[in-house]
């Protein structure tokens, strides 16, 4: 079975920065990218919600069932292109010391999607779910980085709940037409939470000097260029504009752009000491329901 990559297919953005990584190591990116849109895929399809429900246990008894198997077992393991991705996961995680506790994470974030409607009242609501959707998938790139440093991982998690913020602020109308609403469908509230965003993405910077030298600049390319689908959001000024924008992103002059500019910030990075970590207070909004030390 030809394994399709859905980072290049799905993924531009993260793609582009994936350019950068040496080629084993995007491979291994590949892999996790692709379990990521196993579940997101059949959280947002369109099929009623009793099958979604269904499919994602499917999901997650295949996990448990390969998680049981010995090495041999394995090799002989995965009949179909889900069972292939999960067992790929599975093998990425237990040799990048990716804690189980993380998948489940990101499971259960991705699937708390799965009701008639979503609604959050509140930022620690908002948090919560970035954390689980995104800022899993931040700690685990880093295992995947060879990070082991605690003010990284944070970092980590921090970056991953930036993207998410960034994501929940383009898709306010695509969200609400699946009866999602993340935050309130007014421009006010999507420049409230870019800017929450940007305090993540601030918070992030530094932290990246703990990553291996040979991965840094990917890993700056990517939050370049994913913090400008925010400030491209911001430019259209009020929701009549955004409306009218459909999907916003990153061209791919706007992504050369933003990689001339990363060069000056790795320069930066060299320059600037490691800060403590800035998100503390919201880390510990999210540890009221998540102890993140355990996945840390």
């Amino acid at each position: 079975m030809t394994k399709k990559n859905y980072l290049a297919l799905f993924a531009k953005s993260f793609n582009w920065a994936g350019f950068f990584l040496p080629k084993n190591v995007y491979h291994d990116c590949t892999k996790l990218y692709a379990f990521c849109r196993v579940l997101d895929d059949i959280v947002d399809e369109k099929s009623n919600l009793e099958l979604r429900i269904k499919r994602i246990n499917e999901i997650k008894n295949i996990l448990n069932k390969t998680y049981e198997l010995d090495n041999n077992a394995r090799n002989t393991f995965g009949q179909n292109e889900h069972e292939i991705i999960i067992k790929d996961m599975i093998i990425l995680a237990e040799n990048n010391n990716i804690k189980r506790i993380i998948l489940n994470d990101l499971i259960e974030g991705v699937e708390s999607d799965l009701k008639p409607k979503v609604y959050f009242r509140s930022v620690k609501d908002l948090l919560i779910y970035s954390y689980g959707v995104a800022g899993t998938v931040g700690l685990m790139m880093a295992r995947i980085l060879n990070v082991n440093d605690t003010r990284s991982l944070k970092g980590a998690i921090d970056l991953g709940i930036a993207m998410q913020l960034t994501n929940i602020a383009r898709d306010v109308i695509e969200d609400q037409k699946m009866n999602r609403q993340y935050i309130k469908p007014d421009f006010e509230n999507i420049k409230a939470t870019l800017k929450l965003a940007d305090m993540f993405y601030e918070s992030s910077f530094t932290s990246i000097k703990k990553i291996p030298f040979k991965y840094r600049f990917a890993i700056i390319v990517a939050r370049r260029v994913y913090r400008q689908i925010g400030r491209k959001i911001i430019q259209k000024r009020n929701m009549e504009n955004y409306e009218k924008s459909g999907k916003i992103y990153v061209n791919n002059f706007g992504k050369i752009y933003q990689t001339i500019l990363s060069l000056f910030d790795l320069m930066f990075l060299y320059l600037k000491d490691v800060e403590s970590h800035q998100r503390i207070k919201e880390h510990e909004i999210i540890i009221e329901e998540i102890n993140l030390d355990e996945r840390i």
